[in-house]
């Protein structure tokens, strides 16, 4: 039994000796550079992406090879850079959402910016309307009252001409007159020496106006003129 079991043994350890050695840091290093290449760091990081390349295709060509202590250094070479640029590519895409972050912020300041630019603008454009109405009206207000006032200060007249084709009551309802039509009966009574047919009067005539008329005396002429209106 004794040399049986010694032979066994030993042609243990020649199969073990004649067995390829497989890498230690393969695997690991395989798993690291398939995380890189699949979260897309070719992109960002192109040629450190292509130098982890070449070193893990050459430590897989020397593993092939049976040049085992070759292939662990490029092993450990891809461990060490693919760790450095995963850091590196996360903290680019950190990098790019502040930076993204702050541009929207950026944006939407100014946004706002316009908007209250704009609201401004028009509150401005309001207050220069509001400001311009008022001042037409204003202008508007100080020509009538000017015009009222030249109206009163003007003297009216005492006399008028008669012009073809007016009436008594066309007479009266003039601004310079009476500006009241059923006041004619106070220039009938003030020229009855002309007017001998209220409904008929001539041009050329010349009427003296009555101006220091009571009230009652402009009541009674309302009362007269509606009583017999002229046609």
């Amino acid at each position: 039994m004794s040399g049986k079991f010694a032979f066994f043994v030993a042609l243990v350890l020649v199969v073990a000796a004649c067995a390829p050695v497989v890498p230690r840091w393969r695997q690991e290093a395989r798993l690291v550079y398939d995380r890189v290449r699949l979260d897309g760091v070719d992109r960002v990081f192109p040629s450190e992406y292509r130098t982890l390349e070449d070193a893990m295709m050459k430590g897989e060509e020397l593993a092939d090879s049976g040049k085992t202590g070759d292939a662990e250094r490029h092993y450990l070479l891809v461990l060490d850079m693919g760790k450095l640029l995963e850091k590196e590519f996360a903290a680019e895409q950190q990098r790019l959402a502040d930076a993204a972050r702050l541009r929207a912020d950026a944006e939407k300041r100014e946004r706002e910016r316009k908007a209250a630019q704009l609201a401004e603008q028009i509150r401005q454009a309001k207050v220069r309307e509001a400001a311009e109405a008022a001042l037409e009206a204003s202008e508007v207000a100080r020509k009538k009252a000017e015009k009222a006032r030249q109206q009163r200060e003007k003297p009216l007249p005492a006399f008028h001409t008669v012009k073809r084709g007016e009436s008594l009551p066309q007479i009266a309802s003039r601004q310079d007159v009476y500006n009241d039509a059923n006041l004619w009966p106070l220039i009938y009574r003030a020229n009855r020496d002309q007017i001998s047919d209220t409904r008929h009067i001539w041009p050329g005539q010349v009427f003296r106006i009555p101006r220091n008329v009571s009230r009652d005396d402009m009541q009674e002429a309302r009362r007269y003129a509606q009583s017999k209106p002229l046609h």
